[in-house]
């Protein structure tokens, strides 16, 4: 990722929070037939190891994760992003831009095999997976997917199949009008606080980071 020293980020604390506030994320590699293929998934941001550990799962169907298992994939995470005017900036010889907050993080991707001499050893490693996303976007619903007969939860994990990625390459960029003058930054920031939801965010990480 083409990132200029003043949007470069390199906090692992700041990072790892960042993977799972935008978790929705994409992993790149290439299909069976060698050719680009992404994916989009939800993800599970484990503070674990030098850069972290990503996990997650695929619907089986999904013949990406063939062609991934056992490869450096790359996984983005974008944050918010908008555009930004001109006019918000002291000099009128200026040229639209847009400030946005995107994560990639690379590793090898690994299949968490399935267990041909014990369905039970494979269900655990899979329920594991879909209650890690369950307790995070509606712990609410554990007791009723725990509720579920034991056959039913079964036959849906069967459906999926669990992965990990421990991280090698964590990087950060994040666009918030640093290389533009004092009074342009605070009047970007002013605007974004304004605006819609993505530019709030915006503006809120522009105070964050001390950008003004």
């Amino acid at each position: 990722m083409y990132t200029p020293a003043f949007n470069r980020i390199d906090d692992r604390a700041l990072l790892i929070d960042g993977m799972r506030l935008w978790s929705f994320a994409i992993l790149f590699g290439p299909d069976s037939d060698g050719h680009p293929s992404a994916t989009h998934l939800p993800l599970v941001v484990h503070d674990e190891g030098e850069h972290g550990v990503l996990e997650g799962h695929f619907a089986r169907a999904n013949p990406h994760w063939k062609a991934l298992a056992g490869k450096e994939t790359l996984v983005v995470f974008s944050g918010p992003h908008s555009y930004v005017s001109p006019s918000l900036y002291a000099n009128p010889k200026s040229v639209p831009t847009w400030n946005y907050i995107a994560i990639h993080a690379t590793g090898t991707l690994q299949i968490l095999e399935d267990d041909p001499n014990d369905e039970t050893v494979t269900f655990a490693r899979k329920d594991a997976l879909v209650k890690n996303l369950i307790s995070i976007h509606e712990p609410g619903f554990a007791d009723q997917w725990n509720q579920q007969p034991i056959t039913y939860r079964i036959s849906m994990t069967n459906g999926i199949v669990g992965f990990r990625i421990p991280i090698t390459k964590l990087e950060g960029k994040f666009k918030l009008s640093q290389n533009r003058p004092d009074i342009d930054r605070q009047t970007v920031q002013a605007a974004h606080a304004n605006g819609t939801p993505d530019e709030q965010q915006l503006a809120a990480w522009m105070i964050k980071l001390g950008v003004l």
